[in-house]
């Protein structure tokens, strides 16, 4: 079999959220390249896969790539990769092997499966026939820019955010799209406290101002009209 590497979605909370393709993969690779080997090796002895784990992340993959694919080419191996959850690529590490991986002649293969935007958009009750997705707002550099640029996107609008941020994102929203424009928090999805609170950004910052969020959130806001 020619050197591949193959993009591996793993659940985003419950860990039967995961197809049997992928799991034949984990099991059938010659290596599984994680985000965290630690956190991996949860989902792998719940399926008690035992392929050989290595590190792979945001911090490492420019010094470790070269060799890596080097190793992968020469044995033919094939390289399963794998985020702590979700789809890698994206708003996780992915894109950058996947284009030293073509670069280099490599096989390359997508396997479909979880990504937290998908239930959060389609359960948000606002339209996602167009949309647009904009993952993790920059923190300081960059953000007020960006929330201006969006603030006539027509699309429904699709954004990460960590708990301890909501509700400053909230706020920001608030400023920029009117306190007005519906919008949806998706908390915890697919785990046994899943929690989609809908209604307009003043309704969901009084929320979550009087109860403090918990878990990854993905923040689904309606487009302008």
């Amino acid at each position: 079999m020619a050197a591949r590497v193959v993009l591996v979605p793993t659940p985003i909370g419950n860990l039967q959220d995961i197809t049997l393709r992928a799991l034949e993969v984990l099991r059938t690779a010659d290596r599984i390249a994680a985000e965290d080997t630690r956190h991996s090796r949860r989902l792998l002895d719940a399926h008690e896969i035992r392929t050989p784990v290595i590190s792979l992340h945001q911090h490492n993959e420019h010094r470790v790539l070269p060799t890596l694919l080097a190793q992968v080419a020469a044995g033919e191996w094939t390289l399963a990769v794998v985020s702590d959850a979700g789809t890698p690529g994206v708003s996780d590490p992915g894109f950058l092997i996947v284009r030293e991986a073509l670069a280099a002649g490599i096989l390359v293969e997508v396997l479909p499966g979880p990504v937290a935007f998908v239930p959060a958009l389609v359960g948000s009750g606002l339209p996602c026939d167009r949309f647009c997705f904009e993952g993790f707002l920059p923190q300081k550099k960059g953000r007020q820019t960006r929330l201006l640029a969006l603030a006539q996107e027509p699309r429904t609008m699709v954004f990460y955010e960590a708990p301890h941020r909501l509700l400053k994102t909230l706020d920001n929203f608030s400023a920029t799209f009117g306190p007005q424009r519906q919008a949806a928090v998706c908390r915890e999805l697919t785990k046994v406290h899943e929690d989609i609170r809908r209604g307009t950004l003043a309704e969901l910052q009084a929320h979550y101002t009087a109860h403090p969020p918990k878990g990854e959130c993905v923040v689904v806001v309606a487009g302008h009209e």
